[in-house]
């Protein structure tokens, strides 16, 4: 019997998506919950799955936009096991360069799906032939890791020295449905708010040492790596219950306030850049807020991130630092009114005292939505998350000095 499997809808206001990639060919045996196709919504790439066993028929090209509850293929279910269009390949390893050029394709294709969306971009970025990885993943799962394992262990040095250019040719295509859509909510930011950045810097010299003190003790308690982002998180949401209209938003003539801090993390992702958020963060240890953020930032990295677990933000935080940018004016996610941006620690010169002294330091810059936050909160706000990360015993009482608690200041 052939059965039809429809696109299931990946979360509410979403009407169409794309197929970016199939991961099996036509005619391949599936089975019931085998990964077939990578689908990209205006909002996330999501994983189709195989509602039932047999020969697969696809039915949709990969690349076009499909409405929700389209058709994108059939399966055969009378077909048990591998179907006769695709033959198991049963030749020993040194005779596999004689087989058929088919079963060569399927070969290779197989490899590519048995690789995470990352490991795949650096794989095509060097030209990287997939059977000469093995994967330590999941099931063999081939990794970023592995891949760059592969890399340090050397390329062929003829090919690096030709440059990575040498032809007049172009390439060109079509931008994914959430390359679009991410486009169109930066040009709306930058024309319907009143957008403005304000700057300044903070020694990250009482972190850094608090890091390097406890981060094997913390990594061995809580099974998680001390960064700064935590630091960053929590200072943030301390500084959010002082000024509650950077944590608001706008909604028609009325201004929305939250009495929690659910905190956007922008991460880097093989389809670009997402927005996991931290629920509840103002009630998270520095821990929790480590363990948290790097599940979703793994989940966001293989492509598996849920619609659910990227919207809903009240604030966001994006560190360009961690690509070596000095300083950048960071554009507000909406509905949100405001971001903060960390850049590099770069050591400098600092008058501290009436002594100059070299100290780590980082530009932070706070984007905001003028029309409901003003100069003076802003500064504040910024003055604020400066000061618990210069002081981060602060982070304990509540953004006040434990003289402050004590005095009941």
């Amino acid at each position: 019997m052939v059965k039809e499997m429809k696109i299931p809808s990946p979360g509410e206001s979403i009407t169409e998506v794309e197929i970016a990639s199939w991961l099996v060919q036509d005619g391949d045996y599936v089975e019931v919950d085998q990964v077939i196709a990578e689908i990209d919504s205006d909002k996330a790439t999501l994983e189709l799955n195989a509602e039932f066993a047999g020969a697969i028929k696809l039915l949709a090209p990969e690349g076009e936009a499909i409405e929700v509850g389209s058709v994108v293929c059939s399966i055969d279910t009378s077909v048990k096991g591998e179907p006769k269009a695709a033959p198991k390949v049963e030749k020993p390893v040194a005779a596999k360069a004689e087989a058929p050029k088919s079963a060569d394709v399927k070969v290779e294709v197989a490899t590519m799906a048995n690789a995470t969306p990352l490991a795949k971009e650096v794989m095509k970025k060097n030209e990287i032939d997939f059977s000469k990885l093995k994967g330590s993943g999941a099931n063999g799962r081939i990794t970023k890791s592995d891949v760059e394992a592969y890399i340090s262990g050397g390329i062929d040095a003829n090919h690096a020295m030709q440059g990575w250019g040498g032809t007049r040719d172009r390439s060109q295509q079509k931008m994914s449905s959430l390359r679009r859509k991410v486009a169109e909510r930066l040009v709306a930011v930058k024309q319907e708010t009143a957008m403005l950045t304000t700057f300044n810097e903070v020694d990250m010299s009482a972190v850094m040492d608090l890091r390097n003190k406890y981060k094997d003790a913390f990594r061995e308690k809580h099974n998680v790596n001390l960064g700064f982002m935590s630091f960053f998180t929590k200072a943030c949401t301390e500084a959010l219950g002082l000024f509650p209209t950077i944590n608001g938003m706008i909604d028609g003539q009325d201004i929305v306030t939250h009495n929690y801090a659910d905190i956007g993390i922008a991460v880097s992702s093989p389809k670009g850049l997402m927005v996991p958020v931290v629920r509840n963060a103002e009630q998270m240890s520095l821990a929790e807020i480590e363990a948290e953020i790097k599940r979703l930032a793994v989940k966001a990295r293989d492509g598996k991130i849920s619609i659910d677990e990227m919207t809903g933000g009240t604030f966001t935080i994006t560190n360009g630092g961690v690509f070596g940018s000095m300083m950048s004016t960071p554009i507000i996610n909406p509905p949100q009114s405001a971001i903060l941006g960390m850049h590099n620690i770069v050591e400098r010169p600092m008058a501290i005292n009436g002594q100059v002294v070299i100290r780590p330091m980082m530009y932070l810059a706070l984007s905001y939505d003028h029309r409901i936050i003003d100069g003076k909160e802003s500064v504040s706000f910024l003055v604020k998350v400066k000061e618990m990360i210069e002081n981060p015993l602060k982070l304990m009482f509540g953004a006040k000095a434990p003289e402050e608690v004590l005095l009941g200041l």
